[in-house]
């Protein structure tokens, strides 16, 4: 896809949101959809990592979660504005990605998942029994101030401009992702992906962009925990469990992690399945655990790829009878 569509896309996107936040007037299902948002911005950094490096983690929760209390204390500390103790949080946490990344992503396969999560559950052990610092297991209150990045809070967590904020977020997020992957980063990542020993033999430095990306990976996800805590004004050690980095992973693979828009498509899915399969049965996950076995089977490639592979069909049958006509002719 050329840029020009892809900007083509986003704007299309962009529309898109702004006539949902426009028509829907029920504030329920306008925080229903924030936070199938945010998720969907959590779900992407985890795809990326399994699009471009083809691994899966298991610990990408810590970085949701953190952003969180790292903005939480930011706050209370008040030793900078909001606004540069986001950019702050995200720029930290990038960093500290990176230089985790430069060990773990040196561990191959299943160990590389089991790595991360025994990362993460660290990091919830400690927020959970560090009660003075986070509040424990009670959690922590974010204190926004009056007004963030000039807009006034009361406009700002209503339901329909709270949806926007989000949306925004996350067709920007992919339309930078997709221009960044386009690119020689892009193309390095796969190859070191494909085969890497192909890859260090013709010279190419595998460990840094292996690192940079799940760097990459863990900001994208910091930047949910962002959202998130700016949403609820709210975070606990629960942000920081592996039972979410696994959601998180699920809605990758439903939705289709070989599309970079796949685990976006893949978390809004889920949390539409939750609202609406929850009101019918109290074991709704067993319900949406047979769809994933049924994806996983059927469709290997997640909804994305079963889209897309309906779109192709769709484009043979119509190119048909266009090349039987200008035979007839």
């Amino acid at each position: 896809m050329s840029t020009r569509n892809m900007s083509l896309g986003a704007v299309a996107a962009l529309a898109a949101g702004a006539a949902v936040a426009a028509l829907v007037s029920s504030g329920t299902i306008l925080s229903l959809l924030t936070q199938a948002v945010i998720y969907a911005v959590f779900a992407s950094g985890v795809g990326l990592l399994l699009k471009q490096n083809g691994m899966a983690s298991f610990g990408h929760a810590l970085y949701f979660g953190f952003s969180g209390y790292a903005l939480g204390l930011l706050l209370q500390l008040q030793v900078m504005p909001a606004e540069a103790a986001i950019v702050a949080t995200l720029a930290g946490m990038a960093l500290m990605a990176f230089v985790m990344g430069l060990v773990i992503v040196r561990v191959p396969g299943v160990a590389f998942g089991m790595l991360t999560l025994a990362i993460g559950q660290m990091f919830f052990l400690m927020a959970s029994r560090s009660r003075g610092l986070t509040g424990g297991a009670d959690g922590m209150s974010i204190e926004w101030p009056a007004t963030l990045f000039g807009v006034p809070q009361s406009q700002l967590l209503r339901p329909a401009t709270m949806f926007l904020v989000c949306w925004v977020t996350l067709v920007v997020v992919m339309l930078l992702l997709a221009l960044m992957l386009r690119g020689r980063f892009g193309s390095i990542t796969e190859a070191v992906r494909d085969n890497e020993e192909r890859a260090r033999f013709i010279g190419i430095n595998t460990l840094i962009p292996r690192a940079g990306l799940y760097a990459l990976s863990a900001t994208v996800t910091g930047l949910a925990g962002v959202l998130s805590a700016l949403n609820t004004g709210f975070v606990s050690p629960e942000n920081l469990h592996w039972s979410l980095s696994g959601v998180a992973l699920m809605m990758a693979v439903v939705g289709g992690y070989k599309a970079l828009w796949g685990p976006a498509l893949g978390a809004i899915v889920y949390f539409l399945a939750k609202d609406i399969l929850g009101a019918y049965a109290n074991h709704w996950m067993a319900i949406f655990g047979i769809a994933l076995i049924t994806v996983i089977v059927f469709s290997p490639a997640g909804i994305a790829g079963a889209l897309k592979g309906l779109s192709m069909r769709n484009k043979r049958i119509g190119a048909k009878p266009a090349r039987a006509a200008v035979r007839t002719s």
